[in-house]
């Protein structure tokens, strides 16, 4: 029987359990996207804390694609040593660490990147700062480049593997809807065309790493907007992904448009509300051979045992409990098996809103 605790081997990447610290946008990061010592800190408790495959907080590739202050950088070689220092400093506590990379496009913020955001498409949703410029076909082959050349310098950076990020509505999901993605050409238009740039990006990042580097995808299983990516959608896609040499598919859902199904839900105050991208995670790992986990709500230790025994996915990432509670995951592993601490309020978002950085704002108030 699968257990949560299981040493095994997940998209190449040889991990201690199966728990993953999904990537989490921390704001410790200073204004060229170096990690300060705030980053170094969090970092050292969640390697300390007993977590399997710690993925780093999403790092822009190109500088236009920034979307926050605070970010991790991977897109200039400068940054390289002080990554290194990161994670050599997770390596030093036996844990293993993965780069997420992603390009904001029309989620970028000028007012953070000096630079105007870009997309698929020029066209405006209420959750755009400003309407983006249509990219032309050599802005695209600039953005695959930028994405290979910082999953290269991530691999110079020690990280154990790069996720691309092609979910909640970011470039690479921009280019999957039909909302976010009008275009007339190669790019846009049947599903095929508009998972060309992904496909490409995948495959341009593969020539740099190499093969024995783990590449793997954060993807929506569902956007959960009408007219935006479907589940059927997804499962077609993965399977591109695979052909195109994806590792492993961390499954999430939703966009800033999608109400109350966005990909950071609240609350989560019972067994039922957990695992909310489990269902979507199972449809996609019909599709593929490669692993699939599933990230969303997840608090309780049987209801992770239960996705895992069921083969629903492979691994389960947990993002928000562990800023309340870098060490849950030992905490479990030692017989108390009590619910995650975190009561999914957000509220853990404004102090790095701020310039602070995350944490749990809860223990404040309760610390009093």
């Amino acid at each position: 029987m699968t257990s949560a605790f299981d040493r095994t081997t997940i998209g190449k990447i040889a991990v201690r359990n199966r728990i993953v610290r999904s990537a989490t946008w921390e704001g410790m990061c200073d204004a060229n996207g170096a990690p300060t010592e705030k980053l170094f800190a969090c970092y050292d408790a969640l390697a300390s804390g007993g977590v399997g495959l710690l993925i780093a907080g999403y790092a822009y590739v190109s500088p236009e694609g920034k979307q926050n202050a605070g970010k991790m950088g991977m897109h200039d070689d400068a940054l390289i040593p002080r990554v290194q220092a990161l994670t050599g400093q997770v390596h030093d506590k036996g844990g293993k660490v993965v780069a997420q990379l992603v390009h904001a496009g029309a989620q970028g913020n000028r007012s953070v990147s000096g630079l105007p955001p870009v997309a698929p498409s020029a066209v405006s949703l209420p959750y755009f700062r400003e309407v983006p410029a249509e990219l032309d076909l050599a802005g695209i082959g600039r953005i695959v480049a930028d994405f290979a050349r910082a999953a290269g310098r991530a691999k110079e950076a020690g990280f154990d593997g790069v996720q691309l990020h092609g979910a909640h509505g970011y470039l690479l999901s921009q280019f999957l809807s039909p909302l976010t993605n009008a275009r007339k050409d190669e790019y846009g238009g049947p599903l095929e065309n508009r998972a060309r740039f992904l496909v490409e990006t995948v495959r341009a990042v593969r020539r740099v790493v190499g093969d024995d580097c783990p590449v793997w995808i954060k993807l929506n299983g569902d956007d959960f907007v009408p007219g935006g990516t479907t589940a059927e959608d997804a499962a077609s896609v993965a399977r591109m992904l695979e052909a195109a040499g994806i590792d492993a598919i961390e499954v999430s859902g939703g966009t800033p448009a999608s109400g109350d199904r966005t990909p950071a839900r609240t609350p989560i105050d019972s067994v039922e509300k957990e695992g909310y991208h489990r269902v979507v995670a199972r449809g996609i790992k019909r599709n593929v051979r490669i692993p699939v986990g599933a990230v969303g709500g997840f608090r309780t230790l049987s209801v992770i045992e239960d996705t895992l025994a069921s083969g629903d996915a492979d691994f389960v990432s947990l993002s928000r409990p562990f800023i309340r509670e870098p060490g849950l995951v030992n905490r479990w592993a030692s017989g108390d098996r009590t619910r995650a601490a975190c009561v999914s309020c957000n509220g853990c978002f404004l102090p790095a809103m701020r310039g602070k950085g995350i944490r749990c704002t809860q223990v404040k108030e309760a610390d009093g």
